[in-house]
């Protein structure tokens, strides 16, 4: 039986208990800031549903899930279970109550069970993630510029900026309360952006991208140079495809070291 939680401490234990098992453990819940903002503070958000699975009195899965009805999209902030069952459930609930939606499930890549279910469905996967943390301070010489976004690059930097996922080029800029533009510029024209988080204690880039004319020629190294002096003293942490040796060396040379535990798949879902 699926039932709307509004305070989620009764349930720490088994929160805990799932969260340490490494084939099931949430990596939207692998530091303590995540914990709080994705679970502990849920209740306090009119946009985020947060509901417990149950076989009689005990609860056998925990899922805190955003909700943008207006925008027909729903994403996956905690997901903690071992059984079936509970997958099955919350996934079924959301098919019959927000049909039409898209739907974004980030999740364990040990997790066989969520992702042995969205296999069924008509769901694109992302590819693997690497969690990166930023552990050592690496001094970054560089002759380009790098500045902060200003409205007079809105129209290169629009038309420069990825339109997959949610977090469209409009919405970052309306979003300068999270969100820190930085622009990789030659003479007068964007060649680079980084879309990075600004107001949590650990901050993460969402997007990152040079034009590929303009690689292998230290754009990137200086954007993220730049993001990191920026963001001190807070911590910083990024995900990068398992895959991408170059950039995973370039990572590594600017101070960040693999964090285990942390990677993740992303599941786009037509509900």
């Amino acid at each position: 039986m699926l039932k709307t939680l509004t305070s989620v401490n009764e349930y720490l234990d088994f929160i805990n208990e799932i969260n340490s098992d490494p084939n099931f453990s949430d990596p939207m819940l692998s530091s303590q800031e995540e914990m709080r903002c994705n679970l502990l503070d849920a209740p306090g958000k009119p946009a985020n549903h947060i509901w417990g699975v149950f076989e009689e009195d005990r609860i056998i899965g925990l899922f805190v899930f955003l909700i943008l009805e207006e925008e027909s999209y729903i994403e996956m902030l905690v997901g903690l279970s071992r059984v079936p069952k509970a997958y099955k459930e919350t996934l079924s609930f959301l098919k019959d109550n927000y049909k039409g939606c898209k739907a974004d499930f980030v999740y364990n890549p040990a997790n066989h069970l969520l992702h042995n279910l969205l296999l069924a469905e008509k769901t694109e996967f992302e590819a693997e993630q690497q969690k990166m943390v930023l552990k050592r301070d690496v001094p970054c010489q560089s002759c380009h510029k790098i500045q902060l976004y200003s409205p007079q690059y809105r129209e290169q930097y629009l038309a420069l900026h990825s339109d997959d996922g949610y977090w469209t080029a409009e919405k970052v800029i309306d979003a300068s309360d999270r969100f820190r533009i930085l622009l990789a510029l030659e003479e007068d024209t964007v060649v680079g952006y980084m879309d990075i988080t600004h107001k949590f204690e650990e901050n993460e880039p969402f997007d990152f991208f040079v034009k590929e004319e303009y690689r292998r020629r230290g754009y990137g190294r200086a954007i993220l140079a730049k993001a990191i002096e920026l963001n001190r003293p807070k911590a910083m942490m990024l995900l990068v495809d398992t895959d991408n040796t170059a950039a995973i060396s370039l990572y590594e040379s600017l101070g960040f070291d693999r964090f285990a535990g942390g990677n993740n798949i992303t599941a786009h879902v037509s509900l």
